[in-house]
């Protein structure tokens, strides 16, 4: 029976999924197309749900330790308020793993059965499309009744999900409440869907009030009564009134995007001064009070902060962080929030990787969350475990007593985690560490002891951050990463951008210049500047560094040329199919080059560099062909 029943809905499955039935949902018929397709599932097959390790269950729940402590009370309201019975409320993370769940106790073999375990990895890629994992795709609020599951072994399921969002827009967790009952019909769920989507952005308020409690934080709304209500928009920014994370009831509210509001001065946007708006303050933010945006349109307001008074000394993150940080230029907006999130993280001991090509700044940035933090006044120790021969990491590391084995120095050597005690330990190349070193370091994060060779325990209180250019995940697959010392590690991964990413290499390039200049004023031809920005840089910042190096050594009057460029480099030329004549002329190739620079400047982006130039795309184009710009010559 359960045989004939997979077997019409795989070919219902298939029929739908290929476009050969006009009336299924679009939604629905995109994600079994991506099932059949891009993940390769089977929707007869009847294999349980992947379930993750008790270990790594845990470790996914430190993780998301904080929207689980607010999310727990608002899951055991939203089984009450559906009558308990018959329902299971579901709380995961972004990648789809359940996290917490709440159901009637008689009822939790009945939803185990189902595959609705702690740690079961529900993303559409595993179990097809179903509640949780087609939310975490699709970004939005959706239910799947039963025969909508991609597998058959999923239809006696309803599930109905909405996404958590965090303060910047990225997705934090899954709601889901699920039924197994077979009357539950699909109009049915639309108040359940209401309800999940109420708790949800219950869940993404508190959590966003709780994230920015050290920042200023304006609660708005078009009716006043609705101020403090999961309605209404919420805006923090810091002391100098830049803008640092919206919700996206603020972004409905103010018609804005979330890029043109991140970053900016908060006055921009409304119609007062910033002195205006921060004496509105007051430490619980209950009252509001009418508030006009810069075009005109009327808001109703409360900003929670502290009374100004110049006893108490305002909170300034951002300005207080900037002159701590003289190694590492960060003006790349996305570099900026992972410094800020490494930061954060780092303050509360949990375990930074960070990750990115050979010569990236890898290093500097540790070394700048180092100095960033209440740290700052310890040691900041780093071991390169590539740079290392296998047979003495084990010493550099953990140390010796003196006399231990032949060559030790009578009187011992202290390893770089006792080096470190009180600071941090940067492990730069960890995917080179050796098999037996990392099931030391795993226990040394474990037991918050250090063995030294032939001595005893000793204690040590140190804060790790390791670095790798390689893919330590299929180090992991092919046995020769630990996985769990790569989970024990891994508790926040920063992804550094390679220099031909990023956004800031103009203020990287002066912020270098200046280091290897050493207080002397050397300055860069356009010329020469332009084929530096667009070089392609496969050393990354080591690879600029070392070239500033030698300019700044060999420059003469403190000015630096396009010839003075190695020949490798030197390569900001006319490309094939422009007009040898223009090049000749100085006028023409000076628009050429302020060209370039707009198009750097703004990463290519053609409406962008259109509106820095005052003229229109199709001009910009025009004057592109007749220059013969295009990008894949500057590659």
């Amino acid at each position: 029976m359960h045989n004939d029943h997979f077997s019409r809905h795989a070919q219902q499955v298939l029929t739908v999924a290929h476009g050969r039935d006009p009336s299924s949902d679009p939604s629905i018929a995109r994600s079994w197309l991506r099932c059949l397709e891009d993940y390769h599932l089977d929707p007869a097959q009847t294999i349980a749900p992947t379930v993750l390790e008790h270990g790594r269950l845990l470790e996914s729940r430190e993780r998301l330790q904080q929207v689980l402590h607010i999310a727990g009370s608002e899951m055991n309201s939203l089984h009450q308020q559906l009558s308990g019975a018959g329902h299971a409320v579901l709380l995961t993370d972004a990648r789809g793993v359940i996290l917490n769940c709440v159901t009637a106790p008689s009822e939790r073999k009945i939803f185990e059965r189902a595959g609705l375990w702690l740690g079961a990895d529900w993303s559409e890629a595993c179990e097809g499309t179903n509640g949780i994992g087609t939310c975490l795709v699709e970004r939005q609020s959706l239910t799947i009744h039963r025969d909508e599951h991609f597998r058959g072994r999923h239809t006696g399921l309803t599930c109905s999900a909405s996404p958590v969002f965090d303060p910047h827009g990225d997705l934090l967790a899954v709601l889901d409440v699920s039924s197994a009952r077979e009357a539950v019909s699909r109009q049915s769920q639309f108040h359940t869907m209401a309800l999940v989507n109420l708790s949800a952005k219950m869940i993404e308020s508190c959590y966003f009030l709780r994230h920015f409690e050290n920042h200023w934080l304006l609660r708005f709304h078009l009716q006043a009564e609705s101020v403090g209500l999961f309605s209404e928009g919420l805006l923090a920014f810091d002391a100098e009134g830049r803008i640092c994370a919206v919700n996206q009831s603020a972004l409905n509210l103010l018609g804005q995007l979330r890029s043109s509001l991140q970053g900016q001065p908060v006055e921009a946007f409304f119609d007062c001064s910033l002195d205006q708006l921060l004496g509105r303050a007051s430490a619980n933010a209950t009252a509001s009070w009418p508030l006009r945006t810069r075009d005109g349109r009327q808001l109703f307001a409360a900003l929670r902060g502290q009374v100004r008074s110049a006893a108490v000394p305002v909170i300034k993150p951002a300005a207080v962080e900037r002159p701590r940080l003289p190694g590492i230029c960060l003006g790349d907006p996305a570099l900026q929030q992972d410094f800020s999130k490494a930061l954060r993280v780092f303050e509360r001991d949990v375990p930074l990787l960070i990750n990115g090509e050979t010569g990236s700044g890898k290093e500097a940035f540790a070394k700048a969350v180092h100095q960033a933090s209440q740290r700052a006044d310890k040691a900041f120790v780093a071991l390169n475990c590539a740079a290392i021969p296998e047979s003495l990491i084990e010493s550099e590391l953990f140390g010796y007593r003196g006399g231990s084995f032949t060559g030790a120095r009578k009187e011992g050597m202290q390893g770089k985690l006792q080096q470190a005690d009180g600071g941090t330990l940067f492990l730069d190349e960890i995917g080179d560490m050796p098999l037996a070193l990392q099931t030391r370091l795993l226990r040394v994060l474990e037991d918050r002891l250090v063995v030294p060779i032939g001595g005893e325990p000793q204690a040590v209180n140190v804060r790790i951050i390791s670095a790798t250019h390689r893919n330590l995940l299929a180090h992991v697959q092919d046995g020769s990463f630990r996985e769990d010392l790569y989970y024990r590690l891994n508790g926040l991964e920063v992804a550094l951008p390679p220099l031909r990413e990023r956004s800031d290499k103009s203020q990287l390039l002066d912020f270098l210049l200046a280091q290897e200049a050493g207080g002397e004023r050397v300055a860069l031809d356009p010329a020469a500047r332009l084929a530096l920005l667009t070089f392609a840089w496969p050393g990354n910042v080591r690879q600029l560094r070392t070239v500033l190096r030698t300019l700044v050594a060999l420059c003469d009057e403190g000015r630096v040329a396009l010839e003075d460029l190695p020949a490798l480099i030197r390569q900001v030329q006319p490309v094939a199919g422009g007009d040898a004549k223009l090049a000749e002329s100085p006028l023409e190739d000076a628009e050429r080059l302020a060209l370039l620079a707009v198009l750097e400047q703004q990463r290519w982006h053609m409406t962008h560099a259109a509106d820095q130039l005052g003229v229109s795309r199709n001009t910009l184009y025009r004057k592109l062909r007749r220059h013969g710009i295009a990008r894949q010559a500057l590659s």
